[in-house]
């Protein structure tokens, strides 16, 4: 296989050039109704193929949800593959928001589906679980490696059940979501200039000056916009990390289609108001 250049360099380059604002791709059923779509695979493909129209020529990175197309079966997934595909030929990364996680050959089959070249729904990264213990995601990392993708795992998340694991103390005295990070650092070490292994933590938890999270790679920050977080929290909430962290935003942009001049509005209000408050940091 004839990997990409690492996802970290060309995430780096995209956040530059274009500003770090990750659009989440979520068709749930309340949207699809919202936009007059109805809860099928029609209204599936023009949510997503009016949302990949709209912003993916102008913002850094999409991240669909693969649960909602799921839903749909085998004619959802289609319409997730030509959403990936669609959306990477318009020139965005595209983060494959899957949240896959087990041990062994299962685990490589699943970086297999996302992360090899040749797979109908090769993504530029995947979001994975490490809660199986960090080195189930050995052969993920060892594909993303080979073909030039990346991983963003679970570290701190925004949710409020995360916290009875994440927060949980090792007999190290670290707490787990500590100890993802540091592991994630060893992956991201002496990549220059950002690793390709992340870690998904969220923009609502406030105070997060305990933990490092300068571990060389991206910080992808879901709860922007309708969770609560605003743009202006993100210097705080990430400290001196705050350059490499990739808000996502999801209902905020999306609550405002059909219209495709209105989602691409909402994406580049989000985008300057995201600029202006990493570069001010």
């Amino acid at each position: 296989m004839t990997g990409l250049e690492p996802f970290g360099a060309r995430l780096r380059r995209a956040m530059d050039e274009r500003g770090p604002l990750c659009v989440g791709i979520d068709p749930h059923a309340s949207l699809l109704a919202e936009w007059g779509l109805g809860d099928d695979v029609d209204g599936l493909e023009r949510f997503s193929r009016t949302v990949v129209e709209a912003v993916a020529g102008r913002v850094a990175v999409l991240k669909p949800q693969s649960a909602f197309f799921e839903r749909f079966g085998s004619r959802g997934v289609a319409v997730l593959e030509t959403t990936v595909r669609e959306a990477r030929e318009a020139g965005a990364l595209v983060v494959m928001d899957a949240k896959r996680g087990d041990i062994g050959s299962t685990m490589a089959a699943y970086a297999e589906a996302f992360l090899h070249q040749d797979a109908p729904l090769f993504s530029d990264a995947l979001t994975v679980s490490p809660y199986l213990g960090y080195g189930s995601l050995s052969p993920a990392v060892a594909l993303a490696r080979e073909s030039g993708t990346g991983l963003f795992v679970l570290a701190l998340t925004s949710n409020p059940e995360g916290g009875e694991v994440q927060h949980a103390v090792r007999a190290d005295g670290r707490t787990v979501g500590a100890t993802v990070l540091g592991h994630l650092a060893l992956e991201n070490a002496g990549e220059e200039p950002l690793g390709s292994f992340g870690a998904v933590v969220g923009a609502t938890l406030g105070d997060l000056s305990s933990y490092d999270l300068d571990m060389g790679g991206p910080i992808l920050a879901p709860g922007i916009g309708a969770q609560g977080a605003t743009p202006a929290d993100l210097p705080a909430v990430f400290g001196r990390a705050v350059r490499n962290v990739v808000p996502n935003v999801s209902r905020g942009v999306l609550r405002h289609g059909p219209d495709t001049v209105a989602l691409r509005d909402a994406a580049e209000r989000f985008a300057d108001e995201i600029r202006a408050a990493v570069t001010s940091a």
